[in-house]
């Protein structure tokens, strides 16, 4: 005889405070941003988003933050390089543009497997993305989808694909971004190198 079909184990929906605390633990979790919605968990458990996207090495995650203030303890640069990255900060987050800069120490070298000297971080121009991320501290995210594949837009979407992880229960409405993924910006010893031209256009 058959088993019934336990549809709560299939679609982990969860309300913003128990997501936060699940991402806390370790878990991925998805919530929405401003562009799409994303995968996400502390930093040195990146491996868990690699292998529930089946995301290959050479696609590093990107950290996101509350505030810039969040992140920058996370890369490493001369007091000229960070003036300039600051400026760049404050005139573009929150908002659609990633910055890929060198890595300090404090990043896990599995957000980005194959160069653990960079990484790419971003604050993300959307309310409740960064209420959640004030609670839980800067997270290593990716799309919600699997490797290859288009980005995922819903909840209900993303609950079916990925029955692991936990997803922030909101209307359908609210996991509607941009749905273009963020422009990505690569600080180079000749200045920004375009890796990926998103809506936002970087202005130096």
């Amino acid at each position: 005889m058959l088993e019934p079909i336990d549809d709560s184990k299939n679609m982990p929906k969860v309300t913003l405070s128990e997501i936060i605390n699940q991402a806390r633990t370790g878990q991925v979790i998805s919530f929405p941003t401003d562009t799409v919605p994303a995968l996400a968990t502390l930093p040195m458990y990146s491996d868990l988003i690699f292998a529930a996207k089946k995301r290959p090495p050479d696609k590093p995650l990107i950290l996101i933050g509350a505030t810039a203030d969040d992140l920058w303890s996370y890369v490493t640069g001369n007091e000229k390089e960070k003036s300039i990255w600051q400026q760049v900060a404050q005139k573009y987050w929150p908002g659609q543009l990633t910055l890929v800069l060198p890595a300090s120490e404090k990043v896990p070298a599995v957000m980005n497997p194959l160069d653990p000297s960079t990484i790419g971080i971003r604050v993300p121009n959307h309310e409740l993305a960064r209420k959640l991320l004030a609670q839980t501290g800067p997270l290593a995210t990716t799309s919600a989808n699997l490797s290859g594949e288009n980005p995922l837009i819903t909840s209900t979407a993303i609950a079916e694909i990925f029955n692991d992880v936990f997803v922030l229960d909101l209307s359908e409405q609210d996991y509607i971004g941009s749905g273009l993924p963020s422009t990505v910006a690569k600080w180079t010893s000749q200045g920004w190198q375009i890796l990926r031209q998103g809506e936002t256009r970087l202005d130096v």
